[in-house]
């Protein structure tokens, strides 16, 4: 069954920078308990894990089995890159039955995913520019080609809805409540020119721990900052877990 408000709509569950275990396996049952009751579809925003351990990502996937029959839709966040188990990390949660995108797309239930765990930069024109130093131009290089993988992902869908995932903010604005000297490393906004030219319907992305719920880029396009410290915080005593309807092509055979 659907569970958006409207005809032709899908509810989409979203939360990233679970830091498992250090959110505790009580608050992850808590969190998943009963979830396809409120949602079509779950979304993982990057920083699953801590250290990015490959039994991490076990007890991570342990905990995910209870989200089924949800399709999951994940991206990787900068703490799976800790250990360099990233591949590993990505495995483990693909055999658990979650899509895991890094520059690639799936379509699920008529809307079409595309995603990258994104990097940091700086926004507008206090972005970082690859000039000077090799590593100052290998560390502004990062940025772009995550955003090249984005838009080559975004390529590939044909649905109407085109949703983006990604661990690090593309526009200033969500990042807005952290301390200023640490914009720069909280995302890029190279990361918002593709969402913009092919006119991804919805954005979601972690990371900002202390940023802002809610912004858009230039292009309108609306992004959740969906990470679970900034959402335990803005609904207390709630679910922390975002959830948005968005439009779809068509209903899953059987949803009526």
């Amino acid at each position: 069954m659907v569970r958006g408000l409207e005809p032709g709509t899908v509810r989409v569950a979203a939360v990233g920078d679970l830091h498992c275990p250090r959110t505790s396996s009580e608050e992850l049952r808590a969190l998943f308990q009963d979830l396809s009751n409120e949602a079509d579809l779950l979304l993982l925003c990057g920083d699953l894990t801590d250290y990015g351990k490959s039994d991490e990502a076990r007890l991570l996937a342990d905990h995910l089995i209870h989200v089924r029959p949800l399709p999951i839709v994940a991206v990787l966040g900068n703490h799976e890159y800790e250990c360099g188990q990233q591949d590993e990390v990505a495995r483990i949660l693909t055999d658990g039955g979650v899509t895991v995108l890094d520059g690639t797309a799936v379509e699920l239930l008529g809307i079409g995913f595309a995603g990258v765990k994104g990097f940091c930069g700086g926004f507008g024109e206090r972005a970082l520019q690859p000039w000077g130093e090799s590593a100052l131009k290998q560390f502004a290089r990062e940025s772009v080609e995550e955003t090249v993988k984005l838009e080559s992902a975004l390529a590939k869908l044909r649905t109407p809805s085109r949703v983006v995932l990604m661990h690090y903010a593309p526009i200033v604005d969500t990042v807005r409540g952290e301390p200023t000297e640490i914009f720069p490393f909280l995302g890029s906004s190279r990361l918002e020119e593709p969402v913009n030219r092919y006119g991804a319907t919805a954005l979601f992305h972690g990371h900002a721990h202390h940023g802002t719920l809610e912004g858009r880029t230039f292009g309108g396009t609306p992004v959740y900052n969906v990470a679970l410290p900034l959402l335990r915080r803005q609904f207390p005593g709630r679910r922390a877990i975002r959830f948005v309807d968005l439009p779809s092509v068509a209903a899953p055979v059987g949803s009526l």
